[in-house]
């Protein structure tokens, strides 16, 4: 089978976000997300009320995908799922219409870990990214993740580093609910940031070792802050509410660069990727970019799109699985915890 006849069918549903996409080649023909307006309004996501909706969605989404992607169904050469890591109830309607597809048409089954597919988006193929040479280092930061990756080739990844608690995206919101703000709290703090004094309010950098993070002291020092200075004047975040954000994104993107610092110094690998919802935020995209002028790096952001959960990730790795034949069997299990 010639690469142009390679169509693989991705399906991501690891927290609220239903996905699909069909990819060829490399290159992305169609990616479709469902996103869960419902847990908004109990500040997080419900694991039950998240499975409800991944049932309801996913027909729809894997429809609209194949639709966009001007193929049938009967086109598909396999059919790729998120195996995990994630929420268990989620992943299993993921899993479940996957394995039934496979077996429906008669093509292969790849599980693809969650993670990694973060980190090989760097291999979708479009005119604005460019791909990451071997070895490099991936900086993975999601609301459930923070590690750092050494990437030796397409599936030889060694965690060299990790949170030792909290995950950066969860520092990001838990900081965003406790300035009142609404879930999911990350973005507003970046775009409040971007129009405050990042040098205004200090706040400490946990100490932990030099590869290791830890974000729950962040997190209790941002609340004791804040508790201080609104019993002083109730009025405090209201009208410092900029500087704030902007103090808190500062911290918290320094501390990411300083253990990339470590690791570059480490492994002597000065080639740079980020994948996971926060490589999304604005401030570290811009302190990568500086860090190539300054320090020689060469960094590579994907595009907005596939920072985010998707499924044309899921679909680029079960692209290199189809190619290298490495195919889960029909009862694949799925994991809330899941290793590279």
């Amino acid at each position: 089978m010639k690469d142009k006849d390679i169509y693989i069918l991705g399906i991501e549903s690891s927290c609220d976000d239903t996905a699909a996409a069909v990819i060829n080649n490399g290159v992305v023909l169609s990616n479709v997300v469902a996103t869960q307006k419902i847990h908004e309004a109990y500040g997080g996501v419900v694991p039950e009320l998240a499975s409800r909706a991944h049932q309801q969605n996913i027909v729809p989404v894997v429809h609209e995908a194949l639709r966009i992607a001007n193929i049938d169904k009967k086109d598909v050469s396999a059919m790729a799922f998120t195996q995990g890591p994630g929420l268990m109830g989620s992943l299993l309607v993921g899993a479940s219409f996957s394995k039934s597809f496979a077996m429906g048409m008669d093509i292969p089954l790849i599980g693809v870990n969650h993670m990694q597919a973060h980190i090989l988006a760097h291999f979708i193929k479009t005119e604005e990214q460019k791909a990451p040479n071997f070895p490099f280092i991936a900086l993975t930061i999601s609301g459930g993740h923070t590690q750092l990756v050494k990437v030796t080739d397409y599936f030889e990844m060694e965690i060299i580093g990790e949170t030792l608690d909290d995950a950066v995206g969860e520092a990001f919101d838990k900081s965003a609910k406790i300035l009142g703000l609404p879930y999911p709290g990350g973005p507003l703090i970046d775009k409040y940031a971007q129009m405050g004094d990042p040098n205004r309010f200090p706040f400490p950098k946990p100490k932990v070792g030099p590869l290791q993070f830890s974000f729950s002291g962040l997190k209790t020092a941002v609340l004791y802050f804040i508790e201080k200075e609104v019993k002083a004047n109730p009025n405090f975040i209201e009208e410092n509410l900029y500087d704030i954000c902007a103090s808190i994104q500062y911290t918290i993107v320094d501390y990411l660069m300083d253990k990339l610092k470590n690791a570059v110094k480490k492994t002597g690998i000065r080639e740079i990727a980020i994948g996971g919802g926060v490589s999304a935020n604005s401030g570290i995209r811009k302190a990568l970019r500086e860090a190539e002028e300054t320090l020689g790096w060469k960094t590579y952001i994907p595009k907005f799109e596939y920072c985010t959960d998707n499924a044309a990730m899921i679909a680029m790795v079960g692209e290199l699985k189809f190619k290298q034949e490495i195919f889960s069997a029909s009862n694949a299990m799925s994991y809330a915890r899941m290793k590279f």
